[in-house]
């Protein structure tokens, strides 16, 4: 009996400091950020899943751009963009426009559904292409396949707005990519982690971040680089 409850004891134990050890871990992610004197430029991506958002607060939260889903595949169009493109606008901050791009769709038809979405001539910052494989077509190109598919896209795509696109990777597709992808500078995702890399214009650090004007989670990413750089990403083509 006597060693019957010693084990039922230190059992308990186990398991409180386990979980000790996890909600001291939970609420350290929460907390995450990156050395805002080496990171100063905070922005956020977001689409209709973080539903209405008032704009006016984010941006007095320390938020100085967005980028904002826009497309998908070669049809779909996020119900949100247009709303979030000219609020944010308005709030002063600087904003971009990103097209998950699918397997399943030739790259033009996407680069054309982008293209008839996403506003032209005006101040925006470059073109993303998020490849990923959650939420995709269950087929796998090959890196050749990508890569056609990807200049079908990307030709029409940076002649109409004027600037390189910038390539976002979850790990998984960087893995299977990354070595072989066409050359574009990076949007990295490393979840409270310092990116590996150097070669990287944002980094999406936090998925689960929250941030004032919105309701719920929110990815958050830096620059690399100061508010000069963002304005150079951000200024019109010439």
């Amino acid at each position: 009996m006597v060693l019957g409850k010693r084990i039922v004891f230190w059992g308990l134990a186990g398991a409180a400091v386990a979980c000790a050890i996890v909600a001291v871990a939970f609420f350290w992610f929460r907390g995450f950020s990156p050395d805002r004197s080496e990171f100063p430029i905070r922005g956020i991506d977001v689409s209709h899943h973080q539903g209405s958002i008032d704009w006016r607060r984010v941006a007095a939260d320390d938020v100085a751009f967005a980028i904002i889903k826009a497309t998908e595949g070669g049809t779909h169009v996020d119900t949100q963009f247009a709303t979030n493109l000219r609020e944010a606008r308005a709030a002063g901050l600087a904003v971009g426009a990103y097209h998950f791009f699918t397997f399943c769709r030739p790259g033009a038809d996407q680069a054309r559904n982008f293209i008839s979405v996403v506003p032209r001539g005006e101040a925006l910052l470059p073109p993303v292409v998020d490849i990923e494989f959650g939420g995709n077509c269950p087929q796998r190109p090959s890196p050749q396949q990508l890569n056609a598919e990807l200049a079908a896209f990307l030709g029409p795509v940076e002649t109409a707005f004027g600037k390189q696109a910038i390539f976002y990777l979850t790990d998984e597709a960087a893995d299977a990519y990354s070595g072989s992808i066409l050359s574009r500078q990076r949007w990295l995702r490393s979840l409270a982690m310092r990116p590996s890399e150097n070669d990287w214009i944002y980094w999406q650090y936090h998925n689960m971040g929250r941030v004032d004007g919105i309701n719920g989670d929110v990815d958050l990413n830096v620059l690399k680089g100061s508010r000069q750089t963002l304005a150079e990403l951000f200024a019109p083509p010439q």
